[in-house]
């Protein structure tokens, strides 16, 4: 048995570091200041005394001796404990001024922690008693300034209030740094340019380590105070990809920064003591990304992203479930670094209990439009009922849905050995301890973060993690557990399930101990429950309800009356705003009010005000990924080896817009004595009109590559064309008031629609219908046959609808079957109406300036606009919301789109092919020599046309 025994021991240290210390092995709010090498001398003056070496560590509120044989427990002396500190002097007494040239230090106390013994992880081990431990410095000269920085400390740790406590320890912390700065002999070239410098800490997961900030033209720095773990971290600016700035304790004060586009954790969190300091340093680094964006050495650089700008990625199948909820995890100060804002995960199962998981069926899984606590009828009727009798502030759960104690509820198993940081997965970077990039290091277990957050604790048995079912049971019947999952539940690491450190967790009242998870039934393996899992998240039925749980987490349902109408209201403290700390006078009341805040859980900020769009389902098999969690393809409606009409030309249409950055000229002709204003070509592509500021419509031959005709109306300018239905007729609008009917083949003016009372301009076409855009604030729909426009005899127009803006209109758009319209005003606006009812479902202010273009994706889900202040927007067409915008250097005019990537014409002449999915311009080809004014795609997207203020029409090949 000894035997036995002996070899798990040896197999279980294989697990662990040499390194035994880490900060989790301080209190929370506590700092590491310094550490002396030394000796603990046991059994001092005794004929069995003998020295035990290591290294004595000077913390806020406690003495730690780390032994150098691991075989020996960690000492952990808090100093409120102490009775006396000071030198030891020969006789064994403590003289605090002693002139003895002794090398040793006293400390007198009534507590101790035993911790690591042969470095195994267990609950801390407590000695109570009246006792004497004496160390021995290497450097006796130390003796003299570690005494009195213990007297010090200690004196803070015996203040009767922990708010005088806190600012007597912190006001030591501030003497210290000040006495400090950055070692310049750290910068990594001599040639390097100091920007600014100040003092932060270094944010890990429940604990904090101080040092100082710098920040130079291509270096981001890190030293901390006590030089723990390294001397110094350094984030190359040239790596960094991501940054944001956190709120961290409620206050404005974090930056995280990344050096990956997708990976869950940071390369390091910043927490600064002035916000100043912090919107300084985030302003650094910002200004360094954007110029060389600029420069183009970066594309994909973007300092902070909107939660809008991956909405559209989302939407079309470029981002999977999980990838999507990471980011706006991230956007709502969601870090792994932060255990009181760790990244929140849904349930979406909702069956534990069957032998099979069927995921086609929707009995398998969770109501994703309610949170957890409204999930049980039975269980919501009884905290409505406390809610009503509440007084204000009401709400209806006491407890929240993510907190730092639900997050080690969770993972509290995990356990990692030594690992390259800037490449192991999610979880092993999150027990890290610290993260520093491109360095080995030993990631502490998630078990000492349980111990940390308990005071040398496990939680009770019957409490742990043991059951998944167990857990959701609870979830949803538990008077007080309303909690949710975190991301490793959709992630491919399955050891927060399994006990593969064989953790001493305890015993059941059943008798059985607490070992590994037990897994559904119709989970094969902890890898094949992830993976199911995973299936789960990415299923069709999750992809079209996910929308409305980000409603109640992230959405318009997490505050307001809207969250009470959806059960959905959390205790005042967990939301942003719920308290303001600098109102707060009393210290004591601060402490415990912040100290209350992080451990009971916070409610993400708040990303969107209005609902979510769904996501577009039908969409997932258009489009492939790069990434680990893929969206699951939807089933083809067309048989194998079978490729429809409709298939082919979608093909075509892809490989066109695929090669759309392949643009080159093929033609060009100046045929107006202004700019063009318009483009209309027949359906067999022989025949193109254009209009122009000249007053003239112009037909033009591309066989014989001859101006054929010229129309004048009146002496006002033209503003826009159309071809009706069987290229017979041609429509152009006026800045007349009026709109222009000619007959292609009599070659005359067939009739003249006075419709407006100012400049029309914009005109569109459909179904014997007639769209009219005015400067006089309308938008008028007129009856109209195409097949009698031939004819000789005048026609009659009969007005149907009138949509009445506030300004001018300046450009309108149909979508693909002509239910919706969409315009854009003088004043930026875009507006989104209904036609069968003529009212309007959004009015959506996105410009500042005048709306230049418009027009609906193909699959009528999203409305592009362009305007006067060079952005790019795309809107949800359902909800009315501003998903994604891009900005350029200047207008674009106009542009034509697919729904993931956009052709437009610049103000000085170029045609810009932007990718709205990757956030960025994809290309710049060089065009005319004045504005783009117009542009024209035949519905196969093989060929282009494009004018410009220069007078010119030009031609465009793709070239695949």
């Amino acid at each position: 048995m000894a035997f036995i025994r002996k070899k798990r021991r040896e197999q279980q240290l294989q697990l662990y570091s040499k390194e035994r210390f880490s900060l989790l092995l301080l209190n929370l709010e506590e700092y590491y200041f310094e550490q002396h090498t030394a000796n603990h001398i046991q059994n001092k003056g005794n004929q069995n005394e003998r020295k035990i070496r290591g290294s004595l560590k000077i913390c806020s509120k406690s003495v730690i001796f780390e032994p150098d044989a691991i075989s020996q427990p960690i000492i952990k002396i808090p100093l409120r404990d102490c009775i006396k500190i000071g030198k030891h002097g020969e006789n064994g007494s403590n003289r605090h001024f002693s002139k003895a040239k002794s090398g040793e230090i006293s400390l007198i106390f009534s507590q101790v922690y035993f911790i690591k013994e042969h470095n195994i992880v267990a609950p801390y081990k407590i000695e109570r008693g009246k006792m004497e431990y004496v160390f021995e410095l290497d450097v006796s000269g130390k003796v003299e300034d570690v005494v009195e920085t213990l007297l010090q400390l200690h004196r803070a740790s015996r203040l009767d209030k922990l708010g005088d406590q806190t600012a007597m320890i912190t006001a030591i912390l501030q003497s210290r740094l000040a006495r400090t700065s950055f070692d310049k002999n750290r910068f990594q070239s001599v040639s390097e340019k100091l920007h600014m410098e100040c003092k932060a800490e270094m944010v890990t997961p429940l604990v904090t380590n101080p040092g100082h900030v710098c920040i130079t033209d291509t270096n981001l720095y890190f030293q901390p105070l006590n030089g723990y773990p390294k001397p110094v971290v350094q984030i190359t600016l040239q790596d960094v990809r991501r940054i944001y700035k956190r709120r961290h304790g409620l206050m404005p004060l974090g930056l995280e920064v990344f050096c990956t586009e997708d990976d869950l954790c940071s390369d390091i969190y910043l927490k600064f003591y002035e916000p100043q300091d912090r919107d300084d340093l985030y302003f650094y680094i910002a200004t360094y990304l954007d110029y060389n964006k600029k420069l183009n050495f970066h594309e994909h650089h973007a300092a902070e992203r909107t939660a809008e700008s991956y909405t559209l990625q989302w939407q079309r199948g470029h981002l999977s479930n999980y990838q999507y909820l990471l980011h706006l995890n991230n956007l709502a100060d969601r870090s792994c670094n932060d255990l009181s804002q760790y990244p929140v995960f849904p349930w979406v199962i909702g069956d534990y209990c069957s032998a099979a998981l069927d995921l086609s069926n929707p009995g398998t899984f969770r109501d994703l439009s309610r949170p957890v606590g409204a999930l049980n009828k039975e269980r919501l009727e009884r905290l409505l009922t406390r809610y009503q009798e509440m007084p204000e502030p009401k709400f209806m759960y006491g407890s929240h849905y993510s907190s730092p104690g639900y997050v080690l509820f969770y993972l509290v198993r995990i356990g990692k050995i030594p690992c390259q940081c800037s490449r192991f997965s999610a979880v092993s970077r999150v027990f890290s301890g610290v993260l520093l990039p491109h360095l080995t290091l030993i990631s502490p277990l998630a078990p000492e973060y349980m111990l940390c957050l308990q005071n040398g604790r496990f939680d009770n048995a019957d409490r742990m993690f043991n059951s998944i079912a167990e857990t959701w049971k609870n979830c949803l019947d538990g008077a007080t557990d309303f909690k949710e999952l975190i991301p490793e539940f959709y992630g491919d690491d399955v050891s927060f399930l399994v006990n593969s450190l064989k953790l001493d967790l305890g015993k059941r009242q059943g008798g059985q101990m607490v070992d590994d998870v037990e897994l559904p039934p119709w989970a094969r393996s902890p890898e094949d429950f992830l993976q199911k899992s995973k299936d789960a998240l990415e299923s069709n039925y999750v992809s079209e309800h996910l929308h409305e749980w980000i409603d109640l987490i992230f959405g318009y349902k997490q505050k307001g009356s809207d969250a009470v109408g959806a059960h959905n209201v959390f205790h005042p403290l967990t939301y942003e705003g719920g308290v303001d700390l600098n109102s707060i006078e009393d210290p004591d009341e601060k402490v415990a009010m912040l100290t209350q805040i992080l451990e009971f859980g916070q409610t993400p900020k708040q990303l969107f005000v209005t609902p979510h769009p769904r996501r577009i389902t039908p969409k997932f098999k258009n489009f492939s990924h790069t990434c680990s969690h893929n969206a699951p393809m939807a089933d083809s409606p067309v048989s194998p080896g079978e490729e429809s009409f409709e298939d082919l030309t979608e093909e075509s249409k892809s490989l066109a817009w695929n090669n759309i950055t392949k643009l080159q000229l093929h033609e060009q002709y100046k045929i107006h004595k202004e700019a063009v204003t318009g483009i209309a070509v027949s359906c067999n592509g022989s025949s193109v009109f254009t209009t122009s500021q000249d007053s003239t419509l112009k037909m033009f031959s591309k066989e014989s590559k001859m101006l054929q005709r010229s129309i004048s109306f009146s002496n006002m300018a033209l503003s826009s064309c159309l071809l009706l239905p069987g290229d017979a007729t041609v429509i152009s609008s006026s800045w007349d008031n009026n709109v222009y009917f000619y007959s292609i083949a009599f070659a005359r003016r067939q009739d003249t629609l006075m419709g407006h009372d100012d400049a029309v301009s914009k005109i569109c076409w459909h179904d014997n219908r007639l769209y009219s855009a005015s400067w006089d604030s309308t938008v008028k729909v007129w009856s109209g046959v195409a097949a009698e426009m031939t004819c000789t005899r005048r026609q009659r127009f009969d007005m149907l609808a009138e949509l009445e803006h506030d300004v001018s209109v300046d450009t309108i758009s149909l979508n693909a079957a002509s239910t919706l319209l969409v315009s854009g005003t003088k004043e930026g606006t875009v507006n989104i109406w209904d036609l069968a009812t003529a009212t309007v479902l959004h009015q959506i202010p996105c410009h500042s300036g005048t709306v230049c273009d418009t027009a609906f994706s193909p699959d009528s889900r999203h409305v592009l606009s362009t305007g006067e202040d060079g952005c790019l927007n795309v809107i949800d067409v359902q909800t009315g919301m501003l998903i994604s915008s891009m900005t350029s250097d200047e207008p674009q005019r106009c542009f034509i789109w697919d729904g993931n990537s956009v052709l437009s014409g610049s103000q000085s002449g170029e045609l810009l092919v932007w990718d709205l999915l990757g956030g960025k311009i994809s290309e710049r080809i060089q065009g005319h020599t004045g504005a783009v004014t117009c542009i024209w795609m035949n519905e196969q997207c093989s060929s282009i046309i494009t004018g410009g203020e220069d007078r010119q029409i030009m031609f465009w090949k793709l070239q695949y």
